[in-house]
């Protein structure tokens, strides 16, 4: 990750060369307990493994439960894959590090939103050694797709702000379909009916979707700024000047007049971020194509794949468990 956003990520390196021989040995003896837990849970095809992706994350909410300390001022953008997690990512950064850069030498615009605020699960602790994200200073910036009970007790005990984004599970279901689809090759493929069935039994990407949302909602509704990607994409500046307040980063009477908002909602529009070079043709350290994380940014693709039994369906759950939300 690159050393230039303002010590957001320049102490992460996985190959820090001040890393003690002997931290790397604990690490690595924690991912062995770890992967011998794994290999006893049930396993499902198309998301492989009941609640996680197998392999894919588990490791790291593990480590991140047992190891992780959250900070008062840390920063969470919290969510279920495929909400509008990209999107929020660069909104927050560009909220919290505004007076750091200018619009011509912003990160935003030669970074994927995934490496300015990384996924704690994932990019930080998903394998060893891990991120020495102590060195970070505050305020830090992260993310996670950890369900409310699985989440580091810290994140929950030191008063951090959190960022909860939700979205209409049936537009969950269909990115989270083409998603997948685009991390594997023809013989892994499987359908959207069985995509469908894996999602409305609850066997999805970090948890059942209706209990993920239900945990930010109800459990902890006085610490969490809850939004939803439809209200977010309704009216975005609206909501990016209350995501600012919330943040601790009012904007002020000069920056209003100035028209700083506007600057932030146009650079992280659907439209700015998915035309940058970095989006279109770069790639992470895995491998993985930053383009996958842009397929359409629209409400109610839905509407385009599933059919009348599979709409029927998710609505009635829907309507049953997150009635105020959609």
């Amino acid at each position: 990750m690159p050393g230039s956003l303002n010590g957001q990520n320049a102490s992460l390196s996985k190959n820090n060369k001040e890393e003690s021989d002997e931290n790397v040995e604990k690490d690595e003896e924690s991912f062995q307990r770890y992967r011998e837990r794994i290999s006893t849970l049930p396993k499902e095809k198309g998301w492989k493994i009941f609640w996680y992706l197998y392999a894919y994350g588990l490791e790291g909410v593990m480590f991140a439960q047992e190891h992780f300390k959250a900070r008062p001022l840390d920063v969470f953008l919290w969510s279920t894959p495929k909400s509008g997690t990209t999107w929020l990512k660069a909104i927050i950064f560009a909220i919290m590090k505004r007076t750091c850069y200018t619009n011509s030498t912003h990160p935003i615009l030669t970074n994927n939103p995934h490496e300015i605020v990384p996924i704690l699960e994932e990019e930080l602790f998903g394998e060893p050694p891990v991120a020495n994200v102590e060195s970070l200073p505050s305020p830090r910036l992260f993310a996670t797709h950890i369900s409310y009970i699985s989440l580091p007790m810290s994140v929950l005990s030191s008063g951090c702000r959190i960022v909860y984004i939700c979205r209409n599970p049936k537009d969950v279901l269909v990115s989270m379909w083409y998603f997948v689809a685009n991390l594997r090759d023809e013989a892994e493929l499987f359908s959207l009916q069985e995509a469908f069935d894996l999602f409305s039994q609850g066997k999805s990407a970090f948890g059942p979707y209706w209990d993920h949302v239900l945990g930010a909602g109800l459990e902890c509704p006085e610490r969490v700024f809850f939004i939803t990607y439809e209200e977010m994409k309704g009216d975005t500046l609206v909501h990016v000047k209350r995501l600012a307040k919330f943040l601790g980063k009012p904007f002020s009477l000069e920056e209003e007049s100035k028209g700083v908002a506007e600057e932030i909602v146009e650079m992280c529009s659907f439209e700015s971020l998915s035309n940058l070079e970095v989006n279109k043709n770069g790639s992470s350290k895995t491998g993985l194509k930053n383009s996958v994380y842009f397929r359409e940014g629209k409400v109610g693709g839905w509407r385009n794949h599933l059919t009348t039994q599979m709409i029927e369906s998710l609505d009635r759950v829907t309507k049953e468990k997150l009635p105020s939300i959609f």
